[in-house]
């Protein structure tokens, strides 16, 4: 099967999107970029063929007439017990690592109890890790970094104590070795994971309105088609840093305009808030770029700026939207630079301002300096299309809507819920047209 990849390297997340010859989307991946663009570009696409795969299976699996119903529900319990599986072996090499660095501290004399320590902390680990892919359980991140960061902060800090070890050790060797191992591909063949997956979902069945046997075979066919890397196109902010020829490189705002105009093909105006930059675009009816505005000077009103609030408010970046959804006003904030924004944060919060009515006060900042971007663009035109990976904050849309809204009037407004996709959308659709037009 011939694929088209586009590879989107943000600054902060590395998004793949796989397509097949008639443009279709087959998988998407997405991972931490940790400024190592090479290795997020790599993990990025394993997880769009990782996703692809499912895909295909999904497929194959909607054949079989007596399995309409349960497709769904088989392949969700597929997905989940081949992550377990893969990051079972992530934590494993976490762990090996772990170990290794920490026999380099014999001269502390302590190496033998550390290393029972990180055993003992691993042990438990794998306990509370595994209950996050059973069955209705969720997870408030994907990436493995987040995991396991925060159990094995927790589990270290309690076998510390227990053997009388410092805590801080365990840390070092844990921030040293997390590096070293988070974005390592897998070493093992992806289908034999698959397959071995399947088999914990066989056992987990009771009732199959077909032989075991011929699910087992639909499977292995889907699993055995080959995924030919036809052509890819990268983008984003590090696409300078990607083993690509120059052909095979396209502009963020190029990419960007094309990923909304497939997503929403009546869309006119796109706003991008990424990590690092703000994109105004404007686009035709055929999804070429005919204007666009940009802010890349500063983090200011980007996700780096919400990453920093909530870093100075302690509390994760997921939890920044949600907060500032309890707010019953909105407080004026005055800057947007990220180096003054905790000071007037710990400022209106020592007045007495509440955190979420303070929060309710940055998303509206953040957003007016994303309008004033878009209207020195030319402003909104019939559809907009929101896209980056702040389209997902709650609160961020509910102000953005507003001052839509207040502005420009009653405007269609469109979220797409993988609208983080939409550069690397638009890269793989590059990446099909380049081929098209060869042919």
């Amino acid at each position: 099967m011939k694929c088209f990849i586009g590879i989107d390297l943000g600054s902060t997340t590395t998004k793949a999107v796989m397509m097949d010859s008639n443009g279709k989307v087959l998988g998407r991946g997405i991972t931490n970029s940790r400024s190592n663009y090479d290795t997020a570009s790599k993990v990025s696409k394993l997880e769009a063929v990782v996703s692809t795969r499912l895909e295909l299976c999904h497929r194959a699996l909607n054949q079989i007439p007596e399995m309409k119903d349960m497709v769904d529900g088989l392949l969700d319990a597929l997905e989940r017990n081949f992550r377990l599986e893969l990051f079972l072996n992530q934590l494993d090499a976490l762990k090996q690592t772990c170990l290794h660095n920490g026999a380099d501290l014999r001269h502390a004399n302590i190496a033998r109890e550390l290393a029972q320590a990180l055993h003992e902390t691993f042990d438990r680990m794998v306990i509370e890790l595994t209950k996050l892919f059973a069955p209705g359980a969720e997870r408030k991140s994907d990436f493995f970094r987040d995991l396991a960061g925060s159990v094995y902060m927790h589990q270290a800090e309690e076998v510390a104590e227990e053997a009388g070890l410092p805590f801080d050790v365990l840390i070092n060797i844990y921030d040293k070795s997390i590096i070293e191992t988070e974005n390592r591909l897998p070493a093992e063949n992806l289908v034999a994971t698959f397959l071995r997956a399947l088999e914990r979902v066989m056992d987990e069945q009771d009732d199959l309105p077909v032989e075991r046997q011929l699910i087992r075979d639909r499977v292995k066919d889907a699993l055995a088609i080959e995924l030919e890397e036809t052509y890819i196109v990268g983008t984003g902010y590090g696409r300078v840093r990607l083993p690509f020829p120059k052909e095979h490189i396209r502009s963020e705002i190029l990419c960007h305009g094309l990923g909304a105009h497939l997503m929403y093909p009546g869309t006119r105006t796109v706003l991008d808030i990424g990590g690092q930059d703000t994109k105004g675009i404007q686009i035709d009816e055929n999804g070429i770029v005919v204007n666009f505005q940009m802010n890349d000077r500063c983090a200011a009103g980007c996700g780096r700026y919400l990453g920093y609030i909530a870093d100075e408010m302690n509390i994760g970046l997921h939890e920044l939207g949600p907060i500032a959804m309890k707010a019953t006003k909105t407080v004026r904030i005055n800057s947007t630079c990220t180096v003054f924004a905790g000071a007037e944060l710990r400022d209106r919060l020592a007045m007495g301002e509440k955190r979420a009515d303070i929060l309710a006060g940055l998303h509206r900042a953040i957003v007016l300096r994303a309008i004033s971007i878009i209207s020195r663009s030319g402003g909104v035109t019939s559809e907009f299309t929101f896209t980056g990976g702040v389209a997902k904050n709650e609160a961020a849309v509910k102000e953005l809507k507003q001052l839509v809204r207040e502005n420009y009037g009653d405007v269609t407004i469109n979220i797409h819920p993988d609208s983080i996709y939409t550069g690397a959308l638009g890269a793989a659709e590059f990446a099909r047209r380049a081929v098209e037009a060869q042919a």
